[in-house]
């Protein structure tokens, strides 16, 4: 009989099988990563928060994505950096908790506020004489709480499931911490959180999915309607959602190669685990390249403000 472990627990994370002088290179490559997330995405909240023209409900939804990207990524890489760099791969038991609980409500705030930010652009496109009066400044803010809480909410309940879970072991097979990656470890099944779990992704992702597509549905529905005489009037209705679904069907890349990866038993477990981290540093590292090229505004506003500290400083 295994006998559960006594609180507080020390988790050791398997982490990837570096070859030997591989290290630092993944270590400066998984550097990299984060400081052109942190920089692109300071860039473009610090632009928003600071040309008041961008003070608009589009911005302010691409702000909270922004926090949202931070979150995930911080909550990973750094700690990934530090397995590469000295290949300490221990984490107690509340910073895993932490880091699980992080990872997973960015994984559920991106699709809400992905949601929130499709129902703006079909107010703004099939209503845009109205959409003053209806994407009101409360009600934006409104639809950006709600986006945190239902993530927050949603999986605070998903780890309260374990709190009291005994568990018989202390290596997590993977390269950071996750709900799932903590009851691998529980000494006998956990089937009220394995419904949970499963229920709460497949909603949120099929409420998501259905809103978007909804909203696009209309978008371009009222786009070929609207711009028939006038392709000016339709070259600008998609383009002011272009960035949008970019985003969105990155995300979706990413997390269809994590399922399509642990459908095969063949792929190395180094594999593996890459995939499944590809979903929290490839999005947040791209999406504002995708926000500058996509929205002239945002674009032009960064190039103004870059050329007048370059005068100055001259």
């Amino acid at each position: 009989m295994i006998t559960p472990l006594k609180q507080p627990i020390v988790f050791e994370l398997e982490g990837f099988h570096v070859p030997p002088g591989y290290s630092s290179f993944l270590f400066f490559l998984a550097l990299l990563n984060y400081m052109l997330t942190l920089l692109g995405n300071g860039v473009v909240a610090c632009i928003i928060v600071i040309d008041k023209n961008l003070h608009r409900p589009m911005f302010v939804l691409i702000c909270h994505l922004v926090a949202c990207d931070l979150i995930g990524a911080t909550a990973v890489l750094p700690r990934l950096m530090v397995h590469f760099l000295t290949g300490q791969k221990k984490i107690a038991y509340l910073t895993a908790i932490a880091q699980g609980f992080c990872v997973h409500m960015y994984g559920v705030a991106v699709q809400t506020i992905l949601g929130a930010m499709a129902y703006d652009r079909y107010i703004a496109v099939c209503q845009p004489l109205r959409y003053p009066v209806i994407m009101t400044s409360a009600r934006l803010h409104s639809c950006c709480a709600l986006a945190w809480i239902i993530a927050v909410l949603c999986i605070s309940l998903l780890f309260s499931f374990h709190m009291n879970v005994p568990l018989c072991g202390n290596t997590i097979q993977h390269v950071y911490c996750s709900n799932r990656g903590i009851l691998n470890l529980a000494c006998g099944p956990t089937p009220l959180s394995n419904i949970y779990g499963l229920s709460m992704t497949w909603c949120v992702s099929t409420s998501i999915f259905l809103i978007i597509a909804f909203s696009y549905f209309r978008i371009l529905h009222a786009s070929v309607k609207q711009g028939r005489g006038d392709s000016v009037i339709r070259s600008k209705a998609f383009q002011t959602c272009a960035s949008h679904l970019v985003v969105y069907v990155l995300y979706e890349i990413a997390a269809m190669i994590i399922i399509v990866t642990f459908r095969f038993p063949s792929v190395s477990q180094n594999i593996k685990k890459f995939s499944s981290i590809l979903f929290i540093i490839i999005p947040p590292a791209i999406n504002p390249i995708i926000y500058g090229l996509v929205s002239k505004e945002l674009r032009a506003s960064i190039v103004k403000h870059f050329s007048i500290q370059v005068c100055h400083k001259k």
